[in-house]
Formats: structure tokens, sequence, C-alpha cells
């Protein structure tokens, strides 16, 4: 499959196309410079085809989906994610479209920008400029230690009560607001959790389990916020590097974050229309703001 892309590459990669990459997915719109494009969450490049659309229009936009879940329900269970592994396989995708001496555009939010903080910082040689925007990467933050316990204490949640109890969790947290749970669960409440934690009576349906959510949750939110970013390397290659952060998050978690690693850096900081979600929320105008930053 690799070098079958990577023929295809030669041939000149055109718009519309799409291809499994190792076990994750791609897809190609437009033409121009190339520019990848991590989603947040889980990798499902859901919502996003409105920036894309617009984004193609200047960019050979490579949108990745780590884990393929664009593609239809994944087999078997899934484990915990780990950064490094997914910025190597979207350096190794990179490889696979990219003539020699050349490199990418990236951007990435959310999850995604911490792929992408990864990736600038592991592999310079094949990135031009990066743009992340609203990574959590909490642990540089004063009160890290508050903020893994919060994210700790969602895992937990979506543990023992499901994917609707640890999102409104998460959002308050995300938004620095007061939070008072609601009633457990009748069976997890009379059992301890111990039948959550056995794989019995849990709260969510089957429609909810294995969700982009449900894994991004259980799988990728936890290992993610406690990455160690390489904060020296991306030191040397601030000239490189954007942080960003939407305008309707000042005063919140994600943009206290952004906007402290543009300083610890030394990168550039630019707000991006709208909050976390920006890029669904107004996907031309964040797509316009996200090119002037490329």
């Amino acid at each position: 499959m690799l070098d079958r892309q990577h023929d295809e590459h030669h041939a000149g990669l055109h718009d519309g196309h799409h291809a499994r990459h190792h076990d994750g997915h791609y897809d190609v719109r437009g033409s121009g410079p190339l520019l990848l494009v991590i989603p947040g969450g889980a990798g499902h490049p859901m919502g996003l085809d409105g920036a894309v659309a617009r984004l193609s229009e200047r960019f050979t936009v490579v949108t990745y989906d780590p884990l393929g879940l664009s593609r239809g329900p994944l087999d078997g269970p899934v484990g915990d994610q780990r950064v490094e592994a997914w910025s190597d396989r979207a350096h190794r995708l990179l490889d696979s479209l990219l003539p020699d001496g050349e490199s990418a555009r990236v951007f990435g939010s959310s999850s995604g920008g911490i792929v992408a903080l990864d990736l600038l910082a592991r592999y310079p040689e094949r990135l031009r400029r990066v743009v992340a925007h609203e990574p959590p990467s909490i642990g540089v933050l004063p009160d890290s230690a508050r903020q893994h316990a919060m994210i700790t204490e969602v895992y937990e949640i979506h543990r023992t009560e499901g994917v609707a109890a640890a999102t409104a969790r998460l959002s308050a947290g995300l938004e620095d607001r007061s939070w008072e749970p609601g009633p457990r669960p009748a069976s997890t409440a009379a059992d301890g959790g111990e039948n959550t934690r056995s794989g019995h009576n849990m709260p969510d349906s089957r429609e909810t389990q294995n969700t982009p959510m449900d894994i991004f949750l259980g799988h990728v939110l936890r290992p993610f916020t406690s990455h160690a970013l390489d904060l020296d390397a991306l030191k040397g290659l601030s000239s490189r590097l954007t942080l960003g952060a939407g305008s309707d998050s000042r005063g919140q978690l994600p943009f206290r974050t952004a906007s402290l690693l543009a300083e610890l850096s030394g990168s550039d900081f630019v707000e991006f229309p709208g909050g976390h979600l920006g890029v669904l929320q107004h996907p031309v105008a964040f797509a316009d703001r996200l090119a002037e930053a490329l």
C-alpha cells in the first residue's frame, strides 16, 4: 500500500484522492503546496469539510485520520493512543507524498495540535510551517497538577458513567466553570463501579461505544494531555511555529495553554474566529485566518 501511494504521488496527487496508510486513512483535496491537517479528538475529520474546501483553493490539503475512523467502525478493542505513534505515522505519510527535499505545512487542532508540535520537534526537516490550535498540553501550566486531576476525573467518569457525563465534566473543565456531578447510574452506585470495570452494565448504549468521542475520552485525552513536549526543540524552531487560540476561548483553559506555549517557545500567537471548535463553527473565516498564518 505504501509503495502504491508513493507511486501515485509522482503521477500527481489529485483532488478527491483517498487511501488507507498503515492503520490510518487520508484524503486529498485541491492543488498547491501540501498542507497536512491533523484533526482533534480521536482524529476523525468530521465537520472539517467547510474549512478543507476553502483551504483547497490554495493548498493540496491532506486530511489525516490516524485511526481510520472515517472509514467505519474499528474492528476489536482500542488501546491507549500515543502522541509519538501518531506523529510517526504522519511523518511516514509525508515521506510517501513529498519528493525528496520538499517540506509541508501542518495544521493540528486540539489533540491534533499536540501531534503537530511533536512532529515539528522530532521531524523538522519535513515541515515548513506548523500551526497548532489550542493544543491541550496542560503540563506547561502553573496549575498543571489541578488540570491533570480534572482530566483523570473525566477519565473515571467516562469509565463508570459514560460519554455524556464525561463530556459534560470535560466541557466545564475546559471553560473553567464550576461543575456539580449528576446522580450516578443505579447499577454503578450500587457496586462502586465494579461491574463497569469488568465490562458489565455500561451506562452507554452500544451506539456510543467505540464512537470517536468514546475513543477520545477513553484512550486519547489522558495520554495526550500527559505528553511532555520537547520545549527546547520547539524554541529552536520557533520561526516555523504559530500557536493559536479562538477569540471565544479567552480566559479558558485551551487559550491559557496555547498562549503560554507561544511565550515559552518564542513562537507567534494568533487568535482565530470562534472557540475550541472554531474550525467547525466558522469554517471559511477560520480557514482564511489559517492560510494567513501558514
